[in-house]
């Protein structure tokens, strides 16, 4: 693939390792940067290009890391700035770059900068947060709804006044309209950089801004009339997020970040409507933006062929200097081996894990993968009375929260906790079924997942079209998708049978390229394709 230096986040494969559940170092239950140091040759064997780990700073870990207290340091429970450098010497060492998260929307309230700003509305930190006086009647300043349930607002008798939290009341949001507070934050970053850190995940940047005139937002009742579990949707979400200078304050950002040839930016972006516009705006504007995002509206989106066209086609109207970034899993969602796996298909699951493989590969932008999606792990229901997730808690059972996705990594099938850990009980429970799926069992099967995800990920690399291409639909019949890559001459013709039924596509006199996976048959000027079966040419 060539890619410049400075440009190798372009259609660069990222791995998202969730620290707390990757691997154990030190037998305490919970996963560490040891431990993913332990880890790292088995990243470099798959042929990822970079990792980016989740927070791993200081926090009280009531949203788990995501309520940072102290944005230059490493928890106790993670390790040391020592072992964190250790990651990234490591790391580089095997060809690997490192991405951190960054959460610059909110801290933690037991950050001494919250700590400082509620005590008076006259501090050196007054103005660092955000912070409103009551309506008349003493309740909240206006209806915004908090995502984990709620009003978005709480009282602080010491200022009199009410701070802003999108999430838990625990997490401040930042003002971050304040430069001082921006300043700050991008000092912290040039400290992570310098210590080897080669890019950064922006956390919730829809979040970063609202609207500062703090207007209350329109209802927006459910088109079938019914009260849904989480209030938050029964609004039009115009002025608590989305807000039109997000764009300003990202280009401050990527002028910062232009200072490090070679560090990269990636952001995420909700699932609100018009997400592929917004990653467009994020990330467009002649490179003076983010260099990439993804959305969380790609993975809520249902699987079928109307689905997947919609994607592309609305990708297409919206992206044109801006850059995707592919993410079918992560700690937030559901495993998409088991969101997405059509009813009546468990049979065809093993084919339909090697479909998603195969699909998020060749679509067109960069890809983030999530631990354990190289091992099709499904998705686990955590029984209430060990659930941890506090979104989960506060939905329960309508919502059964994010534990799922979160489970410890299966390293060894036979061993004491499949290998996570030795000592403690993991902070999650370690699903059954995931035994048989673990990496030692997989890596000694040539055919399982595991060497599927490797080959294709080698394969891949030689493949400029795939990586950095252009993609175009084709016309297909019934529940076949298909579209072309293509780039500085090399065309690739991407099958995909997306039921559980037989189909069949027309290939011309299209070639069977020597890919790895692909299950489809040439017939004469057609191919054949089993259940969810895949077929690349050119």
């Amino acid at each position: 693939m060539s890619r410049s230096v400075s440009d190798w986040w372009r259609g660069a494969v990222l791995y998202q390792i969730y620290p707390r559940s990757f691997r154990d170092a030190n037998g305490d239950g919970i996963g560490d940067l040891a431990g993913i140091v332990e880890k790292l040759d088995h990243l470099a064997w798959l042929g990822v290009d970079a990792i980016w780990i989740s927070p791993f700073f200081p926090s009280p870990m009531k949203d788990f890391g995501y309520d940072v207290s102290d944005y230059l340091g490493v928890d106790p429970i993670f390790g040391t700035l020592d072992d964190f450098e250790r990651v990234t010497r490591e790391a580089h060492a095997r060809g690997l770059k490192v991405m951190i998260d960054q959460v610059w929307s909110h801290t933690s309230d037991e950050h001494p900068w919250f700590q400082e700003s509620r005590q008076s509305r006259d501090n050196a930190k007054a103005d660092w947060f955000v912070w409103a006086d009551p309506a008349p009647d003493g309740t909240a300043p206006n209806n915004w709804l908090s995502v984990f349930g709620g009003g978005a607002w709480s009282w602080d008798p010491r200022r009199c006044q009410y701070y802003l939290h999108h999430f838990l009341s625990c997490q401040p949001q930042l003002n971050l309209r304040n430069d001082e507070v921006l300043a700050a934050l991008l000092d912290s970053a040039r400290i992570w950089i310098e210590r080897g850190v080669d890019g950064f995940r922006f956390d919730a940047v829809d979040f970063m801004l609202h609207d500062a005139q703090l207007r209350s937002n329109p209802a927006r009742p459910s088109p079938d009339g019914k009260i849904p579990s989480k209030p938050f949707g029964l609004q039009a979400h115009l002025y608590d997020m989305v807000q039109p200078d997000t764009g300003a304050l990202i280009e401050r950002l990527r002028d910062f970040t232009d200072q490090f040839p070679g560090v990269a930016t990636l952001g995420e972006v909700s699932s609100q409507d018009g997400a592929l516009a917004r990653i467009e705006n994020y990330t467009g504007a002649g490179g003076t933006r983010l260099h990439m995002a993804y959305t969380l509206a790609t993975m809520k989106r249902r699987f079928d062929k109307a689905a997947f066209v919609d994607a592309i086609e609305d990708a297409q109207a919206d992206l044109h200097s801006g850059w995707l970034c592919l993410a079918f899993s992560n700690h937030d969602v559901d495993r998409a081996v088991s969101r997405w796996l059509p009813d009546g298909a468990q049979a065809h699951q093993h084919q339909f894990v090697r479909l998603l493989l195969a699909l998020l590969l060749t679509l067109r932008g960069s890809v983030c993968m999530y631990q354990g999606e190289e091992l099709g792990l499904p998705h686990y229901d955590v029984p209430v009375e060990q659930m941890r997730d506090p979104y989960g808690l506060a939905f329960w059972p309508a919502f059964a929260g994010r534990d799922g996705a979160r489970t410890p990594m299966p390293w060894a099938e036979h061993a004491m906790r499949a290998g996570f850990g030795a000592g403690a009980d993991p902070w999650l429970p370690i699903p059954p079924s995931h035994r048989a799926l673990a990496v030692d069992r997989q890596r000694a099967d040539p055919a399982s997942h595991l060497h599927a995800w490797q080959k294709f990920l080698a394969w891949r690399r030689t493949m400029p079209a795939l990586c950095t291409g252009s993609i175009t639909l084709e016309e297909a019949p019934d529940t076949v998708l298909a579209y072309t890559r293509e780039q500085d001459g090399q065309r690739v013709l991407c099958v995909f049978n997306l039921s559980i039924e037989e189909a069949s596509f027309p290939i011309g006199d299209a070639k069977q390229l020597d890919a790895p996976g692909i299950t489809g048959v040439v017939d004469g000027d057609h191919v054949r394709l089993p259940p969810f079966g895949v077929w690349l040419g050119s």
